[in-house]
């Protein structure tokens, strides 16, 4: 995002939305988009407004946030705009140049959190946390990594967003900085450095849950050694879970 102007943000944050719109990874008035705004743009963030379709987002009713959280103009910020700030805060800590976020509520990635009741975690292991996918595909350990499963709490709680944060610093801390977290019965939440590179994040995740559908949740994970192979050659972010 460095050297976008403001309007060049509003603009690719409406693309960005039309485009998720129109292939079905949202749907209604479901998701939002922020990206946090360069200084020389003023700092601060941009976000969609509350009850918004990213299918038909105006460039100039986006809600225009200060860096405290006081918005200053526009349509109503979405009431995720805490949750889009706890990440941008925690994320920046291992990845500087994070700048968009975005939420859906993508229907593969949302089906695998519903067979477990509210409460009770999705995928046993042996004691360690949960999470939405196994490492089934190279392109899903290079570009997505670990998702966390985040337990389920009601839209806009600030439960979730601490929640969030610690999973986003837990993974840090161990070397497998993450570029996504699942809310349990919402949607994920992906982040990355511009609307565009968190978009490919995103599709990487919605497909790797739908294969892992199609194979009614018995897709083999990856071998270690080919799990390190891509580690060592593409830089992938996957460590074994603590």
């Amino acid at each position: 995002m460095s050297g976008m102007t403001e309007s060049q943000a509003r603009e690719e944050i409406c693309r960005v939305g039309a485009s998720l719109f129109a292939r079905g990874y949202v749907h209604a008035t479901a998701g939002n988009i922020s990206v946090r705004l360069p200084p020389e743009a003023g700092g601060g963030y941009l976000i969609t407004p509350t009850d918004a379709c990213l299918g038909a987002l105006v460039p100039e009713r986006l809600a225009r946030v200060d860096e405290a959280g006081v918005q200053t103009s526009g349509d109503r910020a979405s009431k995720t705009l805490v949750l889009h700030r706890r990440i941008y805060d925690a994320a920046r800590v291992f990845d500087p140049a994070t700048a968009c976020v975005i939420h859906t509520h993508s229907t593969h990635c949302v089906a695998l959190t519903l067979e477990a009741p509210v409460g009770q975690a999705t995928q046993p292991g042996q004691g360690e946390p949960p999470e939405l996918l196994p490492p089934i595909t190279p392109y899903f350990v290079m570009k997505v990594g670990h998702v966390p499963l985040i337990a389920y709490h009601r839209p806009g709680a600030s439960e979730a967003a601490d929640a969030v944060a610690s999973a986003i610093t837990r993974y840090g801390q161990r070397g497998a900085p993450i570029r996504a977290v699942m809310l349990s019965r919402l949607g994920p939440n992906v982040w990355h450095d511009s609307p565009a590179a968190a978009m490919a994040v995103l599709e990487e995740l919605e497909e790797t849950a739908r294969l892992h559908l199609l194979t009614q949740r018995r897709s083999a994970p990856l071998p270690a050694p080919a799990i390190a192979e891509l580690r060592e050659r593409f830089g992938a972010r996957w460590s074994t879970p603590v």
